[in-house]
């Protein structure tokens, strides 16, 4: 299932998305039973665990043979918000997780040994189509990251490799938006990395059961139609069981955590003269299986 979170008149509910359409799977539920027994929004849902996704997935199968009702909508007459618009805690990151990204931001001696680990802080959230702001007034270096991002599926500590997957709920997309002048003086990466908007995340939450082997997806971002990164997720470093591995050995995953996984080389940075992004611009990273996360940035 493609798990969304979105605007519907004034209102923001939590749906699944089926080709062009999208389906409120409360008010499926609603006409389906006459009564509504799944609620919350999408990290409720995840926190819930299996037998709460059985019973969505009951739905959904419900609503699909339907073919129409009052609790399915067009998704182009929808506004799609980040799939966890407010993650319970901060996003865990990973830098340098591909060797060419490491080696046009140094050299083949800064591709590291060990997962480099930063985060980025909830506030930095934001949904496909928003803007994301240049913040003029204290950068002037922002820069783009298309990620694969991993959520969590269930709470762990200590997890081995050969059982990470156990663990994952499933994948989206994010856009690891730095700041390089904040990331270069600060000597780390935190402030760099921690302006509003600029974590944006989406369109879906893919659950795993979609994707086949994470390992092998096709990764491409475009500046205004300009392609920029294109890499496989197959050229990462640490690969998801290492990086899940790694930072639950002293620190407990929950249901909802998000593991940005790396970007890979083609950033304005390391282009010779580097690259930033202006008022405008229109960045777009498209993920094999995971959709298309389109965002403008905005110097207002």
């Amino acid at each position: 299932m493609k798990f969304i979170t979105f605007w519907h008149n004034d209102q923001q509910k939590t749906g699944v998305v089926d080709g062009e359409l999208v389906i409120d799977v409360q008010q499926a539920e609603r006409q389906k039973i006459g009564d509504v027994t799944v609620r919350g929004h999408l990290l409720d849902w995840i926190e819930k665990g299996e037998s709460y996704l059985n019973r969505i997935d009951e739905i959904v199968q419900w609503a699909q043979d339907q073919k129409q009702g009052q609790f399915l909508y067009e998704l182009k007459h929808v506004r799609l918000a980040a799939p966890i618009p407010r993650p319970r805690k901060n996003i865990f990151c990973i830098g340098k997780n591909y060797a060419d990204h490491a080696k046009e931001l140094g050299s083949a001696a800064d591709i590291p040994e060990h997962p480099m680990v930063f985060s980025k802080p909830p506030t930095t959230v934001t949904g496909p189509e928003m803007p994301v702001l240049l913040h003029s007034e204290v950068t002037d270096s922002l820069d783009y990251e298309g990620e694969l991002a991993v959520v969590i599926g269930k709470q762990g500590k200590g997890i081995s490799k050969q059982e990470a997957y156990e663990y994952v709920f499933g994948y989206t997309i994010i856009n690891d938006v730095t700041a390089r002048d904040l990331q270069q003086r600060h000597k780390q990466y935190l402030l760099g990395k921690s302006l509003d908007s600029a974590c944006p995340m989406g369109p879906y939450l893919v659950h795993k059961s979609e994707v086949a082997n994470p390992h092998s997806l096709k990764i491409e971002t475009k500046i205004n139609g300009e392609v920029r990164q294109s890499a496989n997720t197959e050229q990462m470093i640490f690969d998801i069981p290492t990086l899940i591995s790694t930072i639950s050995s002293g620190t407990t995953l929950e249901p909802g955590d998000v593991i940005a996984t790396g970007t890979p080389a083609g950033v304005g940075k390391g282009m010779k003269p580097p690259q930033y992004l202006r008022d405008g611009d229109i960045m777009e990273i498209t993920i094999e299986s995971l959709g298309t996360l389109k965002n403008t940035v905005s110097g207002e």
